[in-house]
C-alpha cells in the first residue's frame, strides 16, 4: 500500500477525463505529476504539482488548470478539500479513513507494507568492500560494508533482483608483499628473527598465518630463494586473509552472493577480450599522455603505451591500459571485470568505492558506457572517511603501520547493531565521526538508541496491552474501530506511517540508504512526542483501562508503528530492540 501513490492515481485520473471532456488537450505526459507532503503542514495533508508542470504543454495558465482540476478532485470520497494556493499548487486533505486506512494496510500485511515493485526485477550488482586482501578490515572497510549491504537490502525490498559481490584484488604486487610479509612471520614460527623491513605489512595478524604455514610446510622453506616459495605462500596467505575478511563480514553479519577473483582474469583471456572489444569499436589506440598537472613526478618520463580512448565518454584524459613493456596497468583488469558483469546479464552496476578512488569514477563510467554501448549504467558511490574517538581522543590508524582500528575492534566495543546504524546516519559521501562514548549513550541526540527505544516502546505497550485482555494479533487489530484515532497527534503519527512507501521508492531511486535510517529518526521522535503528551492528555494514553474498544484501536496505531520501525531496521541490517538496559 502507498498512499501517495494511490493519490497520484486519483489526480491523475481526473487529468484524463479533463482530455477526453475537452477541458486539458489530448495526449498531455504526466510523468512529471507529483503528490508529495506540503512544505508546510498547515496547508493540508498533500499536494500536487499537476496544473504547473502541465501548464507550458497545455498553453493554458497553471491556475486555470488548477481550479478546474481541483474541482474534479472533490468529487473524489478519498478527498475532503482541494485548495488551489500561489500560481498553481493545489493542496488537498484527506478523510480521516483514509489515514485509518493505513494502518489496517499495516497489519494486514506487515512483511510487504513499504514493498515496492519499482524495480520490476531489473537486475543489479551491487559491488562493495572489495578490500584488497593483505590483512582484517578496518573502520573504512567497515563503512562500506554497512552501506553497500543496506543499499542491497533497500533495492531488494524495492523491488530488484540484486546481487551482492565482492571483487578480490589478489592480482596485484600488494599480495606478492603478503608473501613477503608472511614469509617472516613463517621464519619467526621456526624461531628466526623475522626482518619485517620497510615496505612489508609488520601487523601481528601476520603471525597465525605464520605458524599456520610452518605446521604445514615445517621448516622446509627456509632459506630457500623467493622464487621457490612465492607463489605458494602468495595463495595460503590471500586465502587466510579473505578467510580473515569473511569472518569480519559475518560479524556485521554481510554476506556476499559472489566472490570474484582479479588474478583469475589473467590467463583467461577475458583482458585481452575486453580491450579488444574497445579496439573493435575505435577506442583503444597507441599513444602519449599528457604530463601530469602541477610537479611531476621523478619518475615520469613521455613514452608510447596502448590507450583507451576514455574521452569520447566523459573522462577527462585518456587512459592507459597497458604500459610500455607489455604488462597491464591496473585498469586493464578493472575494464575486464566490469565487462564480465555486463556480459552475466546485468542491467544496473553499483560500485561502492573509497573516496581515495573518486579518480577512477569518470574512467570507469567511460568504460563501461563503452563496452555495454550505453545500455548499461554505473553508479559509483563513494564513502568518505570515519573519524573514531573514545574518551575525546582520537584514534589512528595505518594499515602499513600495524595499528589500525580493524572492524572488528569497532564491533566489540559498540556492537553490530549500533555499528551498522551509526554507519548510515550520515550520506555516504560525507565524513563520519564515531564516537564510542557518544554512540552508547541514552539521549535524543543518539539516533541509535532513540529509534530502538521506540521499538522498545512498541513492545512494552504491546505486551501490557495483552495483560489486559486486549486481542492484539494483527488480523485482530485489522477489525479495531480506527475511528477512534481522530486527535491530530495521533493523525501526525499516521501520516508518518504512510510516507514510508513513498520514501523507500525515493532512497532506492537515489541508492542511498541513509535515508531509511533519518526516517526512523524521524518516526520515532513521533511516536516519543505522542507517548509524552499521553502524560497530560490520558486520552491519548495507548492503553485505556476500561475502554477495550478505544484501546484496541490505540494498539492497532502503535503496532503499525512497529511494523514500520522493524521493516526499516531490517533494510539497514539492525535487529529491533524488545527492551532497553
Amino acid at each position: 500500500m502507498n498512499l501517495f501513490a494511490d493519490i497520484r492515481a486519483v489526480v491523475t485520473g481526473a487529468i484524463d477525463r479533463m482530455m477526453a471532456a475537452g477541458e486539458l488537450p489530448l495526449g498531455l505526459d504526466l510523468k512529471n505529476v507529483t503528490v508529495e507532503p506540503p512544505r508546510d503542514a498547515a496547508h493540508g495533508d498533500m499536494a500536487t504539482n499537476a496544473a504547473m508542470v502541465l501548464a507550458k504543454p497545455a498553453q493554458m495558465k497553471p491556475r486555470d488548470i488548477a481550479e478546474k482540476l481541483a474541482a474534479h478532485l472533490t468529487g473524489d470520497a478519498r478527498i475532503t478539500s482541494a485548495e488551489v494556493a500561489g500560481p498553481g499548487f493545489i493542496n488537498l486533505r484527506l478523510d480521516p479513513s483514509v489515514w485509518q486506512g493505513v494502518i489496517r494496510g499495516a497489519l494486514a500485511a506487515p512483511e510487504g507494507y513499504g514493498r515496492s515493485d519499482l524495480g520490476q526485477g531489473i537486475k543489479i550488482n551491487v559491488e562493495f568492500v572489495s578490500a584488497n586482501p593483505t590483512g582484517p578490515m578496518h573502520v573504512g572497510h567497515t563503512r562500506g560494508a554497512v552501506f553497500g549491504d543496506a543499499l542491497s537490502s533497500l533495492l531488494d525490498f524495492a523491488g530488484y533482483d540484486v546481487t551482492r559481490e565482492y571483487y578480490i584484488n589478489d592480482g596485484g604486487a600488494q599480495v606478492d608483499v603478503l608473501a613477503r610479509s608472511a614469509y617472516e612471520r613463517y621464519r619467526e614460527a621456526n624461531g628466526l628473527e623475522p626482518e619485517i623491513r620497510e615496505g612489508l605489512y609488520p601487523g601481528d595478524y601476520l603471525i597465525p598465518v605464520g605458524e599456520a604455514l610452518k605446521a604445514r610446510y615445517g621448516d622446509s622453506l627456509i632459506d630457500r630463494p623467493e622464487e621457490e616459495w612465492l607463489v605458494e605462500i602468495r595463495e595460503f596467505a590471500t586465502e587466510a586473509m579473505m578467510q580473515m575478511i569473511r569472518e569480519d563480514l559475518a560479524l556485521l553479519n554481510v554476506k556476499m552472493d559472489v566472490y570474484s577473483s582479479e588474478k583469475a582474469l589473467y590467463g583467461s583471456g577475458r583482458i585481452e577480450a575486453a580491450i579488444d572489444r574497445l579496439r573493435s569499436a575505435g577506442l583503444i589506440y597507441e599513444g602519449v599522455l599528457e604530463p601530469p598537472k602541477g610537479k611531476l613526478p621523478d619518475d615520469w618520463e613521455a613514452r608510447e603505451q596502448t590507450l583507451f580512448r576514455s574521452t569520447d565518454h566523459g573522462d577527462d584524459q585518456d587512459r592507459a591500459v597497458m604500459k610500455s613493456d607489455g604488462s597491464w596497468t591496473y585498469f586493464a583488469p578493472d575494464i575486464a571485470y566490469h565487462w564480465d558483469k555486463i556480459d552475466r546479464g546485468f542491467d544496473q552496476l553499483i560500485d561502492v568505492f573509497g573516496a581515495d578512488h573518486g579518480g577512477y569514477v569518470k574512467r570507469m563510467n567511460a568504460a563501461v558506457k563503452a563496452l555495454s554501448n550505453g545500455r548499461v549504467p554505473l553508479d559509483i558511490k563513494l564513502i568518505q572517511l570515519v573519524k573514531l574517538f573514545k574518551n575525546g581522543e582520537p584514534f589512528k590508524m595505518s594499515k602499513r603501520a600495524g595499528t589500525f582500528i580493524t572492524l572488528r575492534d569497532v564491533v566489540e566495543q559498540a556492537g553490530r547493531d549500533v555499528t551498522r546504524f551509526h554507519m548510515l546516519t550520515r550520506k555516504n559521501d560525507a565524513p563520519l565521526d564515531f564516537d564510542f562514548d557518544k554512540v552508547l549513550e541514552q539521549s535524543k541526540d543518539n539516533p541509535v538508541w532513540y529509534v530502538q527505544y521506540a521499538s522498545a516502546r512498541v513492545h512494552s505497550v504491546m505486551g501490557k496491552a495483552a495483560e489486559l485482555g486486549v486481542d492484539t494479533s494483527d488480523a485482530a487489530l485489522t477489525q479495531a474501530d480506527l475511528s477512534r484515532l481522530s486527535h491530530p497527534a495521533e493523525l501526525e503519527l499516521i501520516r508518518k506511517l504512510a510516507e514510508y512507501p513513498r520514501l523507500i521508492e525515493a532512497a532506492a531511486i537515489a541508492h542511498e540508504p541513509h535515508r531509511v535510517a533519518f526516517y526512523l529518526y524521524d518516526l520515532a521522535g513521533s511516536l516519543h512526542s505522542l507517548w509524552n503528551r499521553g502524560n497530560d492528555e490520558l486520552s491519548l494514553r495507548f492503553v485505556q483501562e476500561g475502554d477495550l474498544a478505544a484501546t484496541a484501536a490505540k494498539i492497532a496505531l502503535i503496532r503499525a508503528v512497529g511494523v514500520v520501525i522493524s521493516s526499516g531496521l531490517a533494510i539497514l541490517g539492525v535487529t529491533p530492540a524488545k527492551e532497553m538496559r
